[in-house]
């Protein structure tokens, strides 16, 4: 399946063939690997007040400069680390955010040396079931998110609001938010482009 093949995608979907290929891949699949669904996490906060394709071009600046995205290492950057991603204009050079992925993967770490992975942690909400949207609105917030972003505010995380969680738990495939045309609705497992 290309992204330039002709089939009914999510309105949203259809702006680009970026965004057209991470539908048709990625979105909405369900992620069961901690780094993953902490990289989508800390994407969408980076989202925040920014459209998504703004996030989707920039992602492999950020990739690179937040080490692969690797909880271990980003937990160790310091006030050295925050001046050099300022200056870097291949990322959102947004001081708060960068600041709460540096907390966010120190928090991560202490989950982990806990005994509970990001992966527990993240579909424990849904006792690890995908959550079927109704397929007419794609919902902006939820109790779900509500009741995730209390928890994770509570842990220290930031930029997980209610809003950020939602598109979060669609992105990562908690919820199945395809619109009921989608010819991914219902579909879990990545595609090959």
């Amino acid at each position: 399946m290309t992204a330039t093949t002709n089939v009914h995608r999510c309105n949203w979907a259809q702006s680009s063939a970026a965004m057209q290929a991470y539908h048709d891949a990625e979105w909405g699949v369900p992620q069961h690997d901690s780094r993953m669904l902490w990289e989508m996490l800390m994407l969408e906060g980076f989202q925040a007040g920014l459209s998504w394709i703004t996030v989707l071009r920039k992602r492999g600046a950020f990739r690179e400069a937040f080490a692969g995205f690797d909880p271990a290492i980003v937990a160790s950057f310091d006030e050295s680390d925050i001046e050099r991603l300022m200056l870097d204009a291949g990322i959102i050079r947004a001081r708060a955010k960068i600041q709460a992925t540096i907390k966010g993967a120190r928090i991560c770490c202490d989950m982990q040396a806990g005994g509970e992975s990001f992966d527990e942690f993240c579909w424990s909400f849904t006792d690890g079931k995908v959550l079927q949207g109704d397929g007419h609105s794609v919902a902006t917030v939820s109790p779900l998110s509500e009741r995730i972003s209390k928890e994770m505010k509570r842990r220290g995380f930031k930029f997980v609001g209610p809003t950020i969680v939602q598109a979060f738990i669609q992105a990562v495939g908690i919820v199945d938010d395809h619109s009921a045309e989608c010819f991914r609705r219902t579909q879990r497992r990545p595609l090959s482009l």
